[in-house]
C-alpha cells in the first residue's frame, strides 16, 4: 500500500531518502514501465517489452528485471548491478500529483526508504529544497514528459502493425522452464520493411531510433538468462 501526500517544506522538513538499493526497500519488482525517450540508455542492460495496459484499451513498454513477480535479478548484496537505473526505480519514493492543472510531488509516506536519520535530506536547514530534491524533481518531469509522449509512440507503431505477440521460453539451468507469456515487442520484418513517407514520419518523430532500441534489447534477455541461473546455483 501506498499513502502519498503533499510534499512540502514544514510537515517534512526531518524527512531523509535512503537511495541504497535492495528488496527491504521495495525493488524486488520482476519491471518497470518506461518511455521511448528512456530506450536509450535502458536497452544495453533490460529486454524492452510492451503489455497492455489494464483496460486494455493500448500498450505500455516495460525494462525486465526477472522473470516473474518479485524477482529483480538486478538486486545484489551490493546494491543495484547496473550503472543505468530506470527513472521509474530512481523516483520513489515520489509521485507526480496534480494540484488543479498544476503537477506536483507527492510523496509516499509509508514507503520503507524514507527516514529521519539516514539518507538524503530533502530540504535545507532554512526550508529551501536540497540538491536531492530538486535532482528527484527533474526525474520526475522527464517521467511525466515520457508517459505524456507514450500514447502517441504506440499509436505510431500500431499505425504501422509494428507490434507483435512475444512468447519467451528458456530451459533453466536448475530444471524447469523460464516462461513470459502475454507480452508484445518490435516486429523486425516489418519494421525493416517500412520505407518512404512511414520511415520517414517514424524518424521525425523520433520513434524510429525508439523502436529500434527496443528491438536491440532483447539481445539482454541471454543475460537475464544467466542472472537467473546463477541465482540458481547459489541455492543449490
Amino acid at each position: 500500500m501506498t499513502r502519498p501526500v503533499l510534499l512540502n517544506n514544514i510537515d517534512h522538513q526531518a524527512l531523509r531518502v535512503i537511495t541504497r538499493r535492495g528488496a527491504e526497500y521495495g525493488d524486488a519488482v520482476m519491471s518497470a514501465v518506461t518511455f521511448a525517450a528512456e530506450f536509450r540508455n535502458l536497452q544495453a542492460h533490460y529486454p524492452i517489452v510492451f503489455r497492455k495496459t489494464a483496460d486494455g484499451s493500448t500498450f505500455e513498454p516495460l525494462a525486465l528485471f526477472g522473470f516473474e513477480e518479485g524477482s529483480n535479478l538486478f538486486l545484489s548484496p551490493q546494491g543495484w548491478d547496473a550503472p543505468c537505473l530506470p527513472l521509474a526505480i530512481e523516483r520513489l519514493p515520489f509521485y507526480i500529483g496534480l494540484e488543479g492543472d498544476e503537477r506536483v510531488i507527492h510523496v509516499d509516506l509509508d514507503s520503507p526508504r524514507l527516514s529521519t536519520r539516514e539518507g538524503e535530506a530533502l530540504f535545507l536547514p532554512h526550508g529551501g529544497s536540497s540538491e536531492f530534491l530538486n535532482h528527484m524533481s527533474s526525474v520526475l518531469r522527464a517521467i511525466d514528459e515520457g508517459l505524456q509522449s507514450t500514447p502517441e509512440f504506440v499509436a505510431a507503431l500500431l499505425q504501422h502493425d509494428l507490434l507483435e505477440p512475444f512468447v519467451f521460453e528458456a530451459e533453466r539451468a536448475a530444471g524447469g522452464t523460464l516462461l513470459l507469456a502475454q507480452l508484445y515487442t518490435v516486429h523486425e520484418e516489418r519494421l525493416q520493411a517500412l520505407a518512404g513517407p512511414a520511415l520517414q514520419a517514424l524518424h521525425r518523430a523520433g520513434y524510429l531510433q525508439a523502436a529500434t532500441m527496443a528491438m536491440a534489447s532483447l539481445s539482454q534477455f541471454r543475460a537475464l538468462i544467466e542472472r537467473q541461473n546463477r541465482v540458481d546455483r547459489g541455492r543449490d
